[in-house]
């Protein structure tokens, strides 16, 4: 029988869950959330996104594809720790470079394996998300790794979780956004754009190249007057963490530039547009966060299967004046999944249209983005208007 170095996972609540260390050894402490994609792991792990954030796997088998470079979401990982059923000690992939464990090590990712991810989800499902505390017996007993925590660290790792700070009304797009500004190279002549960086992911740079956009990505900070002075031919509002709400700045950003530029906003983006002009955001029990959530376009009647990771959602309600008017909605829970602004050619959507990982469902939004910065002539001229006229009958 082999000998596994012991880990715990302590919950805010009082849970506890005894398991296997994995990873960077160490203790890492933040908000635990799941995700139910069967792939991917890489690619979430190095999402902005999930910047705070302690990521449980549902799907039981973790690693044995190994970790590929050219999977990268961004320069490095940011999850704050993993949470798996079972982590592959091995890999079988003709492109991948090395394990997840020396991933992980090389990144400082703490990470438990060998708990019951069923009931762990089955908490968070039913008490909404928590903060939680991973530890492992080999970095606070290196002498002795292969024991038992006793009661009473398990107690001081539940007061840790309890006082950590919450991700609720923190800005946490200084973390993740890019220091300076900088130009994708796409090695051909196309229309200019602005993206706002809060986090944002590879795979959305490329799939915006790839119908014919020049990406000029600047920090999250960027006034509208410098981004006015890049001579764009639209505005795209990235993803990233943290409580929609605080970012104010990027608010008033969106605000003072609705109308001058094509917008199409993505998650924290989407979320940015309805709190720019003056609707509200609220947090989710358990949030959205997989390969597999089903969405309707309004406006086609079509079901998207989409790639999301969310925990904050806007209430369409809230917006005054029917500024925004829904587009897509969650068929779970009919969260609002897509909205576009009445007169201008701005929308934007909950999800993830550059589905890495996910389905290819919803890469129409990166041609609808383009099409509506070649057609923009007035409110009236854009595919996304004369969409939306039809649809209220207008």
């Amino acid at each position: 029988m082999i000998r596994k170095e012991r880990a715990i996972l302590a919950l805010e609540d009082g849970t506890v869950y005894r398991g296997y260390a994995f990873g960077h050894r160490g203790e890492t402490v933040g908000e635990v959330v799941f995700n139910t994609s069967m792939t991917g792991y890489q690619e979430i792990m190095t999402d902005p996104s999930y910047n705070g954030q302690i990521v449980c796997m549902t799907y039981p088998h973790i690693g044995n594809y190994g970790v590929a470079i050219y999977d990268m979401e961004s320069n490095k990982p940011y999850v704050r720790g993993f949470i798996s059923r079972e982590f592959s000690e091995s890999y079988s992939n003709h492109r991948a470079q090395e394990s997840l464990e020396r991933f992980m090590q090389d990144h400082g990712i703490v990470s438990i394996s060998g708990i019951d991810t069923r009931a762990l989800v089955r908490r968070l499902r039913s008490g909404g998300v928590v903060k939680g505390v991973i530890a492992h017996r080999s970095f606070t007993h290196p002498t002795d790794p292969y024991g038992e925590f006793t009661p009473e660290e398990e107690r001081d790792l539940v007061q840790r979780a309890r006082n950590h700070e919450d991700i609720d009304g923190r800005d946490m797009t200084p973390e993740v956004t890019t220091p300076l500004p900088y130009a994708y190279p796409t090695l051909q002549e196309g229309k200019r754009v602005v993206l706002m960086d809060f986090g944002i992911k590879h795979s959305i740079i490329k799939n915006l190249a790839r119908v014919g956009i020049e990406p000029i990505v600047v920090p999250a900070t960027t006034t509208p007057s410098q981004i006015m002075a890049l001579q764009p031919h639209g505005l795209f509002l990235s993803n990233g963490p943290g409580d929609p709400a605080a970012p104010t700045y990027a608010h008033e950003t969106a605000w003072n530039l609705l109308g001058l530029l094509p917008t199409f906003g993505i998650c924290l983006g989407h979320q940015i547009l309805g709190l720019a002009v003056g609707g509200k955001t609220y947090k989710m029990k358990f949030g959205h966060r997989g390969g597999n959530q089903p969405v309707k376009n309004l406006l086609t009647g079509e079901i998207e299967i989409t790639s999301q990771n969310h925990g904050y959602a806007v209430d369409i309600d809230s917006i005054p004046g029917g500024q925004f008017i829904a587009t897509h909605i969650n068929l779970n829970d009919n969260t609002l999944e897509g909205m576009a602004h009445s007169r201008y050619p701005v929308f934007s959507v909950q999800y993830h249209p550059e589905a890495s990982p996910g389905p290819h469902d919803s890469h129409y939004l990166f041609e609808r983005f383009i099409e509506e910065i070649n057609a923009f002539d007035g409110a009236t001229g854009s595919p996304i208007q004369k969409a939306l006229s039809g649809k209220l009958g207008v």
